[in-house]
Formats: C-alpha cells, sequence, structure tokens
C-alpha cells in the first residue's frame, strides 16, 4: 500500500491521530466534585471515615406570585360551619393545575399582589414567606373563626428547565422545594458524555430581573456555593465540551473516514 515513512503514510497517521486525540475526553472532565483525591490511588484514599466538611449555604424559598399552593386545614370545628374546607365557594384563586410530579391538583394560586384568598376571610398575605411561615401565618388567621386548627401548606409548582447536554430535556416540577443542582441533573436522567460539567450556565428570574451565573461541578468546593440549591424557574444550560462535534461527525464514522482518506491517498500515490 504505501511505503513505511513514506509522505503519504505519514499523512495517513497524522489524520488518524488527530481524529482519536480530538475526540477524546480527559477522565477530569468526567468526574463530579474533585478534590486533590483524584491524584491519590484507591488504595491511600482513608475509607470509612470523613474527609472534609462543608458548611451547606441557608436555602427557604420564599413565595412569590404565580406558585400554586396546597393549604389544608383540620379542626374540630363541624364541617358544615368549617368555611375554610368549602371547595371553589366564590373562591377565584382556587383551581384545579396541571402538575407534571402529580398530575392534576387543587391549589391556590398566589395572585399578583402576592395574596391567596379564602372564603370570608378574604385575602391573605403569603408573598415574601417561607412554606413554614406562611403556614404559621394561615394558622394564626384560622384559629379566628376555627377551634383547634391545624394547617397544612405545600408548594406544588416548584419548577425549573433544564436545556442543553442532559439526557432528558425540558421543564421539570417537584413538589420539593429544595433540590440541589446535582440532583436536578439527576431528575433529567443525567449529563450526556459530552456535557460540560465546568461551565453550566444559570438563568435564575425574579422581581422582574434576569441572573446569570456559570458554575462549575467539577470542583469539590461548589457544595457551599450559594447556588448548590435550584430556585424556582431557574433556567440550567449544559454547554457541550469542545469535543462534541468530532464525537458526533467523526466519532460513529471514524471507519468511513479513515477508509476515505485512505483511498483518497492510494489515488494520489498512483497518479505520482
Amino acid at each position: 500500500m504505501f511505503k513505511t515513512g513514506s509522505v503519504p503514510s505519514r499523512i495517513l497517521l497524522f489524520v488518524i491521530g488527530a481524529l482519536i486525540l480530538n475526540s477524546c475526553v480527559v477522565n477530569r472532565k468526567y468526574q463530579y466534585l474533585q478534590n486533590d483525591d483524584v491524584n491519590v490511588g484507591k488504595n491511600e484514599i482513608k475509607k470509612d471515615t470523613v474527609l472534609r466538611i462543608y458548611d451547606l449555604s441557608s436555602f427557604e424559598y420564599k413565595l412569590q406570585p404565580e406558585d400554586i399552593l396546597s393549604v389544608q386545614f383540620h379542626s374540630l370545628t363541624p364541617e358544615e360551619y368549617d368555611f375554610f374546607s368549602i371547595k371553589n365557594g366564590g373562591n377565584n384563586n382556587y383551581n384545579q393545575f396541571q402538575n407534571n410530579a402529580a398530575g392534576l391538583v387543587n391549589g391556590y394560586l398566589v395572585d399578583e399582589n402576592g395574596d391567596i384568598e379564602f372564603p370570608v376571610v378574604g385575602k391573605v398575605r403569603v408573598s415574601g414567606f417561607t412554606i413554614f411561615e406562611a403556614q404559621n401565618h394561615i394558622l394564626d388567621v384560622a384559629r379566628q373563626y376555627l377551634k383547634d386548627p391545624i394547617v397544612e401548606v405545600r408548594l406544588l409548582n416548584f419548577r425549573y428547565t433544564m436545556l442543553g447536554e442532559v439526557k432528558e430535556e425540558g421543564t421539570f416540577t417537584s413538589l420539593n422545594n429544595r433540590i440541589t443542582m446535582i440532583e436536578a441533573i439527576g431528575l433529567a436522567g443525567g449529563l450526556t458524555d459530552l456535557g460540560d460539567k465546568s461551565n453550566i450556565k444559570v438563568i435564575r428570574q425574579g422581581k422582574g430581573k434576569a441572573e446569570v451565573y456559570y458554575l462549575d461541578l467539577l470542583d469539590e468546593s461548589f457544595i457551599n456555593s450559594p447556588y448548590y440549591y435550584v430556585n424556582q424557574n431557574d433556567i440550567i444550560i449544559i454547554p457541550p465540551l469542545k469535543q462534541r462535534p468530532y464525537q458526533v461527525y467523526f466519532g460513529k464514522n471514524l471507519a468511513l473516514v479513515i477508509s476515505s482518506v485512505s483511498l483518497l491517498l492510494i489515488v494520489l500515490n498512483l497518479v505520482k
């Protein structure tokens, strides 16, 4: 075919080597939350012992307009006198909503002023409160009308959007309002092999503004980052590694590319 050391053979080897090298992704770009441990042999890492402790950033979600709340009342008041349990009785913001995590759910929509509305009582402010603060606030109101009431409040539409190099793109709705970035990625099926964990873009929306951040999930110190937790309406974008074009366009057709280059070089060699 080609003589060893000939120009065509050198070109062929160069092309093959370039394709392979450019399609490779180093192991350090795959592993989440790395520390110096990655440079230590497995047998040198202490087992069954605490290696490091991180202080987690405090996160208590504050309710805002467009949130949907489940508010359940329990009391010793006879049902016929318990107007808090009346469904849709002239209450304009108690409705049925679609929740991806739980199907159709009934809840109270926080209006643009930050209020929810109950029969007889009227509007109660909840915007700016945590879930537990809102629960205690509504409990104080309920005590004026019910005997020994118990109030349970839950957020029904905590949602965020995952785009880019994840296995399942889309908007996710959760009944849990305390989700970490790692958990959010897991709920989206994880990243593809070519997702760039070191350059994750987060668009955080609220109060008429959109703030943009970049996160590095390769670094273990991210655990105590103020962006460790997902916030309501976050948009999380996973960019591809620079090797992606080679993997997509050459990786699956490497044999075809090499054959084509070989054929071209054979032709060039014959016409010399």
